[in-house]
């Protein structure tokens, strides 16, 4: 299954409070840290929501 490599790049400071939530959905709490998840639509809608203030890569993963 692919997974998603997903890095803040930009500060949650000064934005509304529905983004830094979703950032916190997705596990972010500092600028430049990176998560990875799996590649649900779940996922997906949210980094829909925040694209500017996120980095995404596909990761394939051979062990699933």
């Amino acid at each position: 299954m692919k997974k998603l490599a997903i890095t803040q790049i930009r500060s949650r400071s000064g934005r509304p409070e529905k983004h830094r939530r979703t950032l916190s959905a997705l596990g972010l709490k500092r600028n430049q840290q990176t998560v990875i998840h799996r590649d649900t639509p779940a996922i997906r809608g949210m980094v829909a929501q925040i694209p500017h203030l996120v980095k995404v890569e596909e990761i394939e993963n051979g062990n699933d």
